[in-house]
């Protein structure tokens, strides 16, 4: 038997049937629970997510949905799939909508994320049949509801052609929030989100930006999600000094070893060694040849 619920179920989402033509099923996987939809934020960017983007949305997606707030996205590679992981490793749920019916994986390779949403309590919907398959006109379709679950957008990253500014202007006009993250003025990716910004967007640089929206009292401090009933500690909490001086550094930006061998002012060795410890713990990964500090 197929989880469906129609337009008229009273456990249809109150906001998803105030926007225009609301689907009139939601196919659905997992556990459907009403307080999944009481605080909901979509969040969307480019399949061609950079390191910064992958760096930010980490670093906002965590605290936003530690806080809470359901995380909703596409379940495209890219800005959609690192917005889900996100809010997993913080303990939060999420919501995939998809281009597809349910039966489907799309893209294949990330089943083993669509299985994880599912054992945490988060869910797989689409207006869609089972074995419906993803088409050009399902896209936009998909963006809509995405936009109208949400009280609010973020958009991450953009090019000036993306996707995620159709969601964006899905939230517009739905009279939603929408926020944009600002990004490098020289990259391609930053076009869409710096024109969203010349349009009114509001721009999210810190977590609490978008907390205040929901009525958090972000100066109150937040309780840290739980996870198999035990608070989620931090990496950092721990650190010897070298360990200390290389967060500092990395802080600032990026650093190949040999950089931070001279920043530091210590040896290759030393260094090398702080950082595989460093990896171990969570605290920093290494992407074509620079350490970067993981956000959390």
């Amino acid at each position: 038997m197929k989880n469906i619920i129609k337009i008229d179920d009273v456990r249809y989402p109150k906001l998803l049937k105030k926007i225009n033509s609301p689907p009139e099923k939601l196919y659905y996987k997992g556990n459907w629970d009403a307080s999944i939809f009481e605080h909901c934020l979509a969040v969307v960017g480019s399949r061609r997510m950079s390191t910064y983007g992958k760096l930010i949305t980490n670093k906002l997606v965590s605290g936003i949905a530690r806080a809470g707030i359901s995380i909703i996205s596409g379940f495209m590679f890219g800005i959609d799939a690192t917005a889900h992981k996100a809010a997993l490793e913080a303990g939060g749920r999420t919501i995939a909508v998809m281009p597809c019916g349910i039966d489907i994986i799309h893209p294949q390779y990330q089943e083993t994320l669509y299985k994880q949403i599912l054992e945490s309590k988060g869910l797989i919907v689409s207006e869609l049949e089972s074995s419906f398959p993803p088409a050009l006109w399902t896209y936009p379709r998909r963006n809509r509801i995405v936009a109208g679950l949400s009280q609010a957008t973020m958009v991450v990253e953009a090019g000036s052609k993306s996707g995620s500014l159709i969601t964006a202007g899905f939230a517009r006009k739905y009279k939603r929030r929408l926020f944009a993250v600002p990004g490098p003025l020289t990259s391609v990716l930053s076009n869409g989100t710096i024109q969203l910004i010349k349009e009114g967007a509001e721009i999210v640089t810190s977590t609490e930006d978008v907390l205040a929206v929901y009525g958090f009292d972000v100066g109150a401090g937040l309780v840290p999600a739980r996870r198999n009933g035990r608070p989620q500690g931090s990496p950092l909490q721990k650190l010897s000094k070298l360990e200390q001086s290389i967060v500092r550094k990395l802080q600032e930006e990026p650093m190949e070893i040999d950089a931070l061998t001279r920043s530091v002012r210590t040896s290759a060795s030393e260094i090398g060694t702080a950082l595989s410890l460093m990896q171990l713990k969570g605290i920093v990964f290494e992407e074509r040849g620079k350490y970067y500090i993981k956000a959390g």
